[in-house]
């Protein structure tokens, strides 16, 4: 691609840079939502390998389950979420559109298990009631 066609503010090599960059795990929204679990009481085992999908947080006491996304890198239907990528456009398309079935297939996958999955959009966090989701009054 030509310089004169690359509408993207950074070079290849730091786009790549900054693509690397993206925490899978340990990313803020998570550590908010952790924080307020704790702190009214509720422990928790973090990212579990052995479970379809590695789930943010698994509260096995409650045999529940919580995986926090992002909104863009899920497709939720909130405005960040509805984004459409204006570079390499049905990259980004065809790639959340798989991020969904795969979140779809874990979630299923996990109940199956006997786990009651919850999921809490990034736009969601600060109105979100803690207790209310490990109890399922959410």
């Amino acid at each position: 691609m030509t310089a004169k066609t690359r509408t993207d503010v950074f070079s290849a090599e730091k786009r790549s840079d900054v693509m690397r960059a993206v925490k899978g795990k340990d990313t803020a929204p998570e550590i908010t939502l952790r924080k307020k679990l704790f702190a009214l009481g509720f422990r928790y085992r973090l990212n579990v390998k052995t479970l379809p999908g590695k789930p943010d947080i698994v509260m096995p006491k409650h045999r529940t389950i919580i995986f926090v996304h992002g909104c863009f890198w899920h497709g939720h239907a909130c405005k960040r979420g509805r984004r459409q990528p204006k570079q390499n456009a049905d990259y980004w398309r065809e790639k959340i559109a798989r991020n969904k079935q795969r979140d779809k297939a874990n979630a299923a996958a996990l109940k199956k298990l006997g786990w009651r999955v919850v999921t809490v959009w990034e736009c969601e966090l600060k109105s979100v009631d803690p207790a209310g989701l490990v109890t399922g009054e959410n």
